[in-house]
């Protein structure tokens, strides 16, 4: 793969090389009018999004930092995004270019103020994987096989600058009206500078590790502080392959259903028990073993639950509740999606669309057991995505609705659900993570 000798990392380069991505996206869209001339509507529609996916992701993946990290969050929803950017955006979660390895040595130095070779016995300047905030390299030391992460340099610094520029179009995008729209940015800025300090995700990982230990065959990496810093991680090195790659040929169900089993019951535990959760569920982020373990990597993004959130939030999960139309509506009150300054409409219609997509998202819970495989069951969740996303009716309301923590709550149990159902995995115990 083609490495890279520089980042943008200066407002001012970051900004022009959205503008360039932007003026690609204006030439695709000349390409689209003459293709409509030849072409049928879909597959000139088709040709536009596969152009306009690749050419964004394209700048993208040069700039790295939060603008690929927000295009990775999108592509775990495949309800929200035209195929062609879901399997684009899908590559920033372990698949992009990496830094080569002059600049790679000299990064390390200004982080660490040694050379990796002053530090490990053995380092390969060559990154193995390349995700969206930082990559990962292999190393020794003492006879141990180490995976050290290094972040992209200027990644931290450009948080601010680069979710100021994409703001308007977010704003416009969803409709957001009201002052207090800021909330829902800042808890995005908080949490991708949250990322960034590699210090605390040592930490989280560590605790992590130790709370999830009695779970059954899940496994972790061993983290190194004293080899690490606040732009650098060392670990073991974990061997196995993504899960991606694993569902790409699975056909053992036995084992489909033993790591959706595994996987269930650790994002389970941590929301019920522990109250914080692993936000980032995309397949780069899991590794199988040979024998059928689970390897749970990356806790930069730890969402903290509260518990004014967690209670209402999971009440209407019941099906008792959806079946109660006072109470539902006041648990939408309590969780912010209905506003007290909403017309007699948008209570009326918003109460409809929640009610509608919580009676659908929350079956797996009306339930002792799930089938994650059901094709049928996340055919019904992409319809209604899809037709929300087409409603001239939502688009003219207050799009400025819910509590802050539904961005990474909600982030977590879409990305959760899609690997669920790209494992396969059938006769998932939903309550099984209360024996641990």
């Amino acid at each position: 793969m083609k490495t890279i000798d520089s980042i943008p990392t200066s407002k001012i380069q970051r900004a022009s090389k959205l503008i360039q991505t932007g003026a690609k996206v204006g030439v695709n869209y000349i390409k689209y009018y003459g293709d409509k001339i030849t072409k049928t509507e879909a597959e000139a529609k088709e040709n536009l999004n596969i152009n306009n996916a690749s050419d964004i992701y394209d700048g993208l993946k040069q700039m790295k930092g939060s603008a690929l990290k927000v295009a990775q969050m999108l592509s775990m929803d495949k309800s929200i995004l035209p195929r062609a950017y879901v399997e684009k955006f899908s590559l920033a979660q372990f698949s992009v270019p990496p830094l080569s390895p002059p600049l790679v040595n000299k990064t390390f130095k200004n982080y660490f103020g040694k050379q990796p070779n002053e530090i490990f016995d053995t380092f390969n300047a060559t990154s193995i994987n390349a995700a969206s905030i930082g990559q990962v390299h292999q190393a020794s030391k003492d006879g141990k096989n180490l995976a050290v992460k290094i972040q992209y340099p200027g990644v931290a610094e450009s948080i601010s600058s680069d979710l100021a520029m994409v703001k308007p179009i977010a704003i416009k995008m969803f409709n957001i009206k009201g002052k207090d729209s800021d909330k829902y940015f800042k808890e995005v800025e908080d949490k991708l500078i949250e990322e960034t300090n590699y210090i605390n995700e040592v930490k989280q990982s560590i605790e992590m590790a130790e709370a999830c230990a009695t779970i059954p065959n899940l496994i972790f990496p061993k983290y190194y502080p004293e080899w690490s810093s606040e732009k650098i991680i060392t670990m073991d090195w974990m061997t196995g392959e993504h899960l991606s790659e694993f569902t790409a040929y699975n056909t053992d169900i036995e084992k489909s259903n033993i790591l959706g089993q595994t996987l269930w019951d650790f994002y389970m535990f941590q929301m019920h028990n522990l109250r914080k959760v692993h936000a980032d569920p995309h397949p780069g982020n899991f590794l199988i073993t040979k024998d059928t373990k689970l390897i749970a990597l990356d806790f930069g993004c730890i969402k903290e639950v509260p518990n004014d959130f967690y209670v209402p939030y999971f009440e209407l999960a019941k099906k008792e509740n959806l079946a109660n139309p006072e109470f539902f509506k006041s648990k939408l009150y309590e969780l912010e999606i209905l506003r007290t300054d909403d017309s007699k409409e948008e209570t009326e219609f918003f109460t409809a669309m929640f009610h509608e997509l919580l009676s659908l998202f929350a079956r797996p819970f009306h339930v002792e057991e799930f089938d994650f495989s059901d094709d049928e069951f996340f055919g019904q969740i992409a319809d209604l995505g899809e037709r929300y996303s087409k409603s001239t009716e939502l688009r003219n309301m207050n799009g400025n609705r819910g509590s802050k923590h539904f961005i990474y709550i909600n982030r977590t149990f879409f990305g959760l659900y899609n690997l669920m159902h790209d494992l396969k995995a059938k006769n998932v115990k939903i309550n099984n993570f209360i024996k641990y």
